[in-house]
């Protein structure tokens, strides 16, 4: 039998399709707010934005379930201990793990209390010192590609991404420091999150 790794291509999906989700739910928090404000564009706009994100979504489910397939026949070879490992690498329901927008704050607030910038591990040891209190069971879970990285951490990690984005972090911070932006202050100080 040829050696493969489906179950890092499988975990991928799993990221893909949390990632896909969180973005749903994002569009469709807009879509209400705008709604609610009798926004009626741009709450149309966000329906049609979910529509593409859902469509989008089942098109990745199906990629994940035909990848799953191709390696049936060799599952079926395998243990009965690695398929139930297999099995369990399904994608986690909405809502089960912290979203990436809970952890701004506290990773603004470490970085503002190391001084503005500080290496990666010492501003995500004292993101869990905030939020430790808040993350869920399934956050300190590791991920199925990484059996080191909880889940929280890689969280975190996507969060920074999408705060360099958002000009709350300076994305020219050296390899291995984060670091906060005026911009950043300006959304801690102000309430922002």
């Amino acid at each position: 039998m040829m050696e493969s790794n489906s179950t890092s291509v499988a975990a991928a999906f799993e990221m893909l399709l949390e990632e896909i989700e969180a973005e749903i739910d994002f569009v469709n928090q807009a879509g209400a707010r705008a709604l609610e404000r009798g926004h009626y564009d741009k709450a149309n706009e966000a329906i049609a934005q979910a529509k593409q994100l859902t469509d989008f979504r089942d098109k990745a489910d199906a990629l994940r379930r035909e990848w799953e397939n191709l390696f049936a026949r060799e599952e079926d070879e395998e243990d009965t201990e690695a398929r139930a490992t297999r099995r369990n690498l399904g994608r986690l329901r909405r809502g089960q793990r912290t979203r990436e927008e809970a952890v701004y704050r506290p990773i603004l607030e470490a970085l503002q209390a190391l001084g503005g910038r500080a290496q990666v591990n010492e501003v995500l040891d004292h993101v869990l010192e905030i939020m430790r209190s808040t993350l869920r069971d399934v956050d300190f879970e590791p991920l199925t590609s990484d059996p080191d990285m909880p889940r929280w951490k890689n969280t975190a990690q996507w969060a920074r991404k999408a705060m360099v984005k958002k000009g709350l972090l300076r994305n020219d911070s050296p390899r291995g420091f984060w670091e906060i932006s005026a911009a950043g202050v300006r959304f801690l100080h102000n309430g922002g999150g």
